[in-house]
């Protein structure tokens, strides 16, 4: 005779408020701000990742309504879980997922801003395209071939 499975006397049952919930690391996944599940995992596990401005655990049960504040890269976003999915679909059910804070976009900007202010004086004193090379073989003429 089999012996039928029982859910833990922990776990939630299914039409409960806690069911609507999913683990940290499996929500930035879904919610796309993470290519792989396992890198979502690291980002937690080095502590880039805040929920309500306390860090968290891969394994963190995460609902609506919960404030999200994570770095990646140089950006910082500060998001509020709206929904919460299992699985990854397409870019636009992610977008469901979260919503991102009127600061947060802001602050984004003026970095993005900033970064590409930066690299704009470094174009100036790169490698000459095919033009600038024809006009540099054009001034400098039979001077090069010697």
């Amino acid at each position: 005779m089999a012996r039928q499975r029982r859910p833990p006397d922990d776990a939630p049952a299914p039409d409960a408020p806690g069911a609507g919930r999913e683990r940290l690391d499996k929500w930035l996944w879904a919610a796309r701000f993470f290519k792989t599940r396992a890198l979502a995992a690291e980002a937690v596990e080095r502590g880039k990742v805040l929920v309500h401005g306390a860090r968290a655990k891969p394994g963190k049960a995460l609902g609506p309504g919960e404030e999200v504040r994570f770095r990646h890269g140089p950006f910082e976003h500060v998001l509020l879980v709206r929904g919460v999915s299992a699985r990854r679909g397409p870019a636009r059910e992610a977008a469901l997922l979260y919503e991102e804070t009127p600061a947060s976009i802001a602050a984004r900007a003026v970095i993005a801003a900033h970064l590409r202010n930066m690299s704009a004086g470094r174009i100036e004193g790169g490698r000459p395209t095919k033009k600038d090379r024809r006009d540099i073989d054009r001034v400098l003429g039979d001077r090069r071939k010697s």
